[in-house]
């Protein structure tokens, strides 16, 4: 059975729907994005939303896709770094009963958490403090997480530690595995710009961008010319444009896939969603276009519920009607 291996910021997220963007301007947080915060901006944001309700989930971009995996049946692996407090064996619990391999590295320091801030509309902004996350170097990473593996996925944003996700790929390189990426966020694109294109030119086979990524990226205003661009750079490229669905081309051929129309409560871990629905359509061998169909599907499913975790019943759904997509 085929396996999807994930390397990625371990960290729990704190889900708060917020009811108006002014806090996201008081808080100095860019709407839609995610800022890297220490203590004291952990603390802020935890004092400012303290009389919001919160719901504590395992988060992370790649580990929601690698969680949605798990769901759907594939064989899943996770790299990460997590504490040994509470908030690491949360993490680390939910992972393995939800039948994820868990390849977690340990430390003193606190296990990265999220503040995923909810607007009314559904978009997201997180505040991210990484903790333990942040320890995670390429001297950990060992070959044998690779053997068993077939598609390597990172996440975006690790390219700030330019040395641990370079390393990563060319370790899944050297296996043979297939190596995927997440952009992760149009600022940290901004900001790693000519890093995210060496990786894309010398190790990636698969990328998936957001649109306001993809237009960072490629220095555009039009999502076609983005795809177009970014599919220069590796095997297969996809572009997710929100409510007009998503692009993805590979060599000469272009596949558009549409939404299926919930509406929006909560964004969070649509795109990683997507991804997730992506890798099992190429897992089971379909053509890019139902690859796409099929990620489209469970993002509208994820989008009408708070926080990026379905329920059992949801996602036997969702295996009984991949087939007519």
């Amino acid at each position: 059975m085929k396996k999807v291996l994930g390397i990625g910021n371990a960290l729990v997220d704190l889900l708060v729907k917020i009811d108006s963007d002014e806090i996201l301007d008081k808080l100095e947080l860019p709407k839609g994005s995610m800022t890297l915060i220490d203590d004291s901006g952990l603390a802020t944001i935890k004092n400012e939303v303290k009389n919001f309700a919160t719901k504590k989930v395992t988060g992370g971009s790649v580990g929601n896709t690698i969680n949605g995996l798990a769901a759907l049946g594939v064989k899943t692996g996770f790299i990460g770094k997590i504490g040994t407090g509470n908030s690491g064996l949360f993490f680390e619990n939910e992972m393995r009963q939800n039948g994820v391999d868990t390849l977690l590295l340990k430390s003193d320091t606190p296990t990265g958490r999220a503040f995923a801030l909810v607007s009314v509309d559904g978009e997201r902004t997180f505040g991210t403090y990484l903790g333990a996350a942040i320890e995670m170097t390429a001297k950990d990473l060992k070959a044998e997480y690779y053997e068993d593996a077939d598609i390597f996925y990172a996440e975006g944003y690790l390219v700030q530690n330019h040395e641990l996700i370079e390393e990563a790929m060319k370790m899944a390189k050297a296996e043979g595995l297939l190596v995927a990426i997440d952009m992760a966020s149009y600022n940290v694109v901004e900001a790693n710009k000519e890093f995210m294109q060496h990786l894309l030119s010398e190790y990636v086979d698969i990328v998936f961008a957001n649109e306001e990524e993809a237009l960072a990226f490629c220095d555009t205003k039009d999502s076609c010319e983005a795809v177009n661009i970014l599919a220069e750079n590796c095997s297969i490229a996809v572009v997710k444009i929100g409510a007009n669905g998503s692009l993805v081309k590979s060599g000469d051929h272009l596949y558009r896939a549409g939404i299926y129309g919930n509406k929006p409560i909560d964004k969070t871990g649509a795109g990683d969603s997507y991804a997730a629905g992506f890798f099992y359509g190429l897992m089971n061998d379909f053509d890019l276009g139902k690859c796409a169909r099929i990620g489209a599907y469970i993002a509208d499913h994820v989008i009408a519920t708070t926080g990026a975790k379905l329920n059992k019943e949801v996602w036997n759904k969702i295996l009984k009607d991949i087939p007519t997509l």
